[in-house]
């Protein structure tokens, strides 16, 4: 239990998109106190031309409670 999905443009090779994966799981792992056999990642290619559609207003725009990492903002 937790799934976490990353949405991204396309382009990233697969061993960038695996180094992703495998470190968001660690984090996930040691921040909450998962086992690693609890976490999975996904990650799904959205086209530069579909992401105000389909992730800005959706997930960012309508969900601003949600968010922990605003776009804009330095961490």
């Amino acid at each position: 239990m937790p799934h976490v999905v990353v949405k991204l443009w396309p382009g990233k090779s697969e061993r960038q998109k695996q180094r992703l994966a495998d470190e968001i799981a660690a984090s996930v792992t040691r921040i909450f106190g998962y086992g690693a056999d609890s976490v999975s990642v996904g990650i799904e290619e959205i086209a530069a031309n579909d992401w105000q559609d389909q992730v800005y207003e959706p997930d960012i725009l309508r969900k601003p409670a949600t968010l922990y990492k605003k776009p804009g903002y330095e961490m």
